[in-house]
């Protein structure tokens, strides 16, 4: 069976001004969501699934078709909204945002029953970490618990334009996950990489190990997700923060420390680069040209 790629598209790129999603950066008009799509077709996906918003569904459905693709790849869509939470459980006063990234992953639930990976629309991961994903969603079809995620160094990961999030990632010597924990806030100042949280600024090492979602689980990771997020729900602290997210690497971290699951940080050659503000759109694009001067990519990447 053929793994299925999960883009989560749901954001609404605040900070980058528009919806990025759909920002054309290639010749053609190409956004990195297509390049990301061209890849996991080579390496051998049979379905990408897309976790959007009603609001902009129309316009997103109307480009991101099956046919856009020649049918080289099945399409479905599946929505993230702020309401779509476990029968019994009440959205805080206040709350206007949907629930981050694992929440986003769980919209999935109904139409995926393969090995599966989760990765971000506006990150551009390289050809070689989804050839290297696939190889390893093909390994484990019919396990249970056997995670994986693609490791990207910190340094490798900012932007020169403002804080990022990352979720920071401590292994063994196996390179399995231990630990996994999202930081909202990190940025360089000066010679240093640094996270600020409740005002106080601590250093990152540079060669750390980052996740930049892109993750690699099988079926049953929907159930724990759903036990583990009425848990979330039921939280004081969900309660009380409007902005509190339920992020993957939340998940991650709670079935590894429990013993449900080991993840296996892939390493790979692919270089990662992404849009998280409207500067850094001038540098993708130029990233993305060199890669077609360089033969990785054709400069009409779905030849119409």
């Amino acid at each position: 069976m053929k793994p299925t790629l999960l883009v989560l598209a749901a954001g609404m790129g605040s900070r980058y001004g528009s919806l990025k999603q759909m920002d054309g950066l290639g010749p053609c008009g190409e956004a990195i969501i297509d390049y990301s799509i061209y890849d996991a077709i080579r390496a051998g996906f049979g379905k990408v699934v897309f976790v959007i918003r009603h609001s902009f569904a129309e316009a997103f459905q109307k480009v991101y078709s099956k046919e856009r693709f020649g049918g080289r790849i099945e399409v479905e869509f599946v929505y993230q909204e702020l309401e779509y939470i476990p029968e019994g459980y009440s959205i805080p006063e206040g709350r206007e945002k949907p629930w981050g990234t694992n929440h986003a992953l769980m919209m999935a639930a109904n139409v995926i029953n393969e090995p599966f990976a989760a990765i971000n629309a506006d990150d551009f991961y390289g050809k070689e970490s989804f050839r290297t994903m696939a190889d390893y969603l093909r390994s484990i079809e019919g396990t249970c618990g056997k995670y994986a995620m693609v490791g990207y160094h910190l340094e490798n990961t900012l932007s020169e334009f403002g804080s990022v999030s990352r979720g920071v990632c401590v292994t063994d010597s196996e390179d399995h996950l231990v630990s996994v924990t999202e930081r909202t806030a990190i940025e360089r100042k000066g010679d240093t990489i640094f996270y600020t949280e409740n005002g106080k600024d601590t250093p990152l090492a540079p060669h750390s190990f980052v996740s930049m979602n892109f993750w690699g689980f099988t079926p049953e990771y929907f159930k724990y997700s759903e036990e583990i997020f009425k848990s979330f729900l039921a939280d004081e602290k969900t309660k009380t923060n409007l902005k509190a997210e339920f992020f993957i690497p939340y998940v991650v971290d709670v079935l590894i420390k429990r013993g449900d699951a080991k993840l296996k940080v892939l390493n790979c050659d692919a270089k990662w680069f992404g849009v998280t503000y409207k500067e850094d759109r001038p540098f993708v694009v130029g990233k993305i040209k060199s890669l077609i001067e360089a033969g990785a990519y054709p400069a009409n990447l779905w030849n119409k």
